[in-house]
Formats: C-alpha cells, sequence, structure tokens
C-alpha cells in the first residue's frame, strides 16, 4: 500500500482538518472577544454617548456617512472627524446647513438642540477613542 490514498484516509485528513480548523476557529473567537472591552471603551459610554448614537442612528447618518467603514460613501468617514476637526467644528458645521437648495445634494439641517449637538459630538469622540487598528485608513477625511 505504499503510496495509495485510501478512502479512509482522505476521510481521516477531512475529519482531522475540520476538527483543527473548527478549534483553530473557537480559539481566535475567544481571544478576539476577550480583547474587545479593551478596544471599545465600552465602559466609556455615557449617557450622552448613547444618546448621539440614538440620534445617528434616528437621522440615518449612516446613509450617507461611514462610520469605521461601514455605511454609505456618499459623505465623509466620520470614525476620525473628532481628532480631525475637533467639537467646535463639528457642531458649527451641523448647524450651519441651510434647510435645503433645490438640485443640490447637501446634508439637511436637522435643527439639533445644543443638547444634541453635544450628545453627536460625545459619541463621534467616543468613537474617535476605539481602537480599530487603523481602519479605515483616513487620512484626510
Amino acid at each position: 500500500m505504499s503510496g495509495a490514498f485510501t478512502k479512509s484516509m482522505a476521510r481521516n485528513i477531512f475529519y482531522g482538518g475540520t476538527v483543527f480548523f473548527f478549534l483553530l476557529f473557537l480559539a481566535l473567537s475567544f481571544d478576539t472577544h476577550s480583547q474587545l472591552p479593551k478596544r471599545d471603551h465600552r465602559a466609556d459610554i455615557t449617557p450622552q454617548v448613547a444618546e448621539g448614537k440614538k440620534l445617528w442612528e434616528v437621522n440615518n447618518c449612516i446613509g450617507c456617512h461611514t462610520l469605521m467603514g461601514e455605511g454609505a460613501y456618499f459623505a465623509p468617514e466620520l470614525g476620525n472627524v473628532y481628532k480631525r476637526r475637533g467639537p467646535d467644528f463639528i457642531k458649527a458645521w451641523i448647524a450651519s446647513q441651510p434647510t435645503g437648495t433645490p438640485g443640490r445634494r447637501q446634508m439637511p439641517n436637522f435643527h439639533f438642540t445644543d443638547a444634541q449637538l453635544d450628545a453627536i459630538v460625545a459619541f463621534l469622540k467616543h468613537v474617535d477613542s476605539i481602537n480599530d487598528a487603523n481602519w479605515p485608513p483616513n487620512d484626510q477625511g
């Protein structure tokens, strides 16, 4: 039987490989799951950050913007906008949007209150603090 590849050998290789890669998958999943609290700073989520996330979702900001690479690519990535532009710029930009120019694609004016603007900035600051391993690459926005 030298050099012959039998059905039982193929079956053993298949089952052995399946078990090996399943165990590898479990180990990598456990490792990733155990590192998330250190990377996503979930302990720093305040009610204001949660309110900002709610405003992000309710107003469908992801319909135009990306956040950490997820979302539409119509408008700039906002995963690191806090670091790039700062809180004052973010609030001024959102508040200064015109109510609409016919035929022009632009960000709508949501008429947020100062408290809502502060919540959005807090949410974007939190997102900027997440260790995303520099993904997506976004040097300029």
